[in-house]
């Protein structure tokens, strides 16, 4: 049997320790060896996060529809390697055993009549603290340059409760993102 280095061995005993842990959830990889472990309280967090941001992702869409705006899901991404618009992929729900359907950047596509024949076509993503990652910036710039869209609204959290501030991506992201 071979030995084990000092520093490798303190790192197998820590995570054979969490493994026998109440507070920790470990998963098993198919060889029986320890995969990952995920703190109980973290998951709680992530959960609950989740549910909050599909709440306020719900109350975007009302608020819109309420301004008079017509509001759909997005169903497209950009594939910025490809440099093209592209479907999103859906996710599977294995417990209604079901796919999910609204995973595209932006989250929704609104459009209103202005006057004639002439409408506003806008992206709105929504994110409670109002950041974008790296990704989705370039994304909204490939948007905007492609005329894909002709405004990106960043919807967040306002400073008052129940109040939603939109952003436009132009604004926000001005010396950076605005090549066009």
């Amino acid at each position: 049997m071979k030995s084990v280095k000092k520093e490798n061995k303190e790192k197998i005993m820590e995570m054979i320790k969490k493994a026998g842990d109440e507070e920790y959830k470990t998963e098993w990889d198919a060889e029986g060896s320890i995969g990952k472990q995920k703190k109980k309280s973290e998951m709680k967090k992530g959960k609950k996060s989740k549910g909050q941001g599909a709440r306020f992702e719900l109350k975007v869409r009302e608020d819109l529809e309420e301004k008079e705006w017509i509001v759909d899901k997005w169903t497209n991404n950009v594939g910025l390697e490809e440099n093209k618009l592209v479907k999103a992929k859906r996710k599977y729900n294995p417990f209604r055993k079901m796919l999910i359907v609204g995973t595209g950047f932006p989250d929704f596509i609104s459009i209103k009549h202005v006057h004639g024949e002439m409408y506003s076509v806008i992206g709105v993503e929504v994110k409670m603290n109002g950041t974008l990652s790296k990704i989705e910036k370039q994304k909204c710039a490939w948007y905007l340059q492609n005329k894909i869209f002709s405004q990106i609204w960043i919807a967040r959290k306002g400073i008052k409760r129940g109040q939603i501030k939109y952003v436009d991506f132009k604004e926000k992201y001005r010396d950076k993102y605005n090549k066009t």
